[in-house]
């Protein structure tokens, strides 16, 4: 994957953040915090230049991307973070303010025929079977119309997190999912397995509030 375009884009929108985080989620100093954001953008370069690009309309891209993104952060540190610290650490260093606008724009659109669609499309695409760093899904509408269910047979987060010997921390990455599902305001996130915890599959549910 080349780093011009959509991963030079997401650390020059996160990178603050990131290093922000640092010192108010994981108590380190600011100078610690400068030093590892520096060691981590090499090694984000390094992560995004041995992946393979993504097919134009596979819509998973930006979650490896961030995901090697936290991987450089997590390497670069000190101290190997616990899987609850990381995942406060994570959540409260992507949801910035237009992170939280980008969830809010796209409730809006939640469960409309648009919507549907573009998950029908992205399960039958199929997309980690050329590439094992993306997703394969299935689709799955609730019987009582209240929202519907992806679930994910293969993640490429996992794939890129054994990788980098991170894998025991991937679950700080899968709950980015109730965070990002609040944010937008419409749904709540409903799930019962994940991959990274030894489950048959990744479900993501997506039920109509109210």
């Amino acid at each position: 994957m080349k780093y011009a375009g959509m991963p030079f884009g997401m650390w020059a929108l996160f990178a603050g953040s990131f290093q922000k985080q640092l010192t108010a989620v994981l108590g380190y100093d600011a100078d610690t915090a400068k030093a590892i954001t520096k060691m981590a953008k090499p090694q984000y370069r390094q992560i995004i230049r041995r992946l393979p690009e993504f097919e134009k309309a596979d819509r998973f891209k930006m979650n490896l991307v961030n995901c090697a993104m936290t991987g450089a952060f997590v390497l670069s540190m000190p101290q190997r973070p616990e899987v609850d610290r990381l995942t406060d650490y994570y959540a409260k260093a992507m949801m910035t303010k237009p992170m939280q606008w980008f969830c809010c724009k796209s409730g809006k659109s939640k469960f409309t025929a648009k919507d549907i669609a573009a998950m029908k499309a992205t399960a039958a695409m199929k997309a980690a079977d050329r590439n094992p760093y993306s997703w394969n899904m299935e689709f799955y509408e609730y019987p009582d119309g209240n929202g519907y269910e992806g679930r994910f047979t293969k993640c490429g987060i996992c794939v890129l997190m054994k990788e980098l010997d991170l894998y025991d921390l991937t679950p700080a990455l899968c709950h980015l999912d109730y965070t990002m599902s609040e944010a937008s305001g419409v749904t709540n996130f409903v799930r019962q397995y994940t991959l990274a915890s030894g489950g048959p599959y990744c479900d993501c549910g997506y039920k109509k509030k109210g």
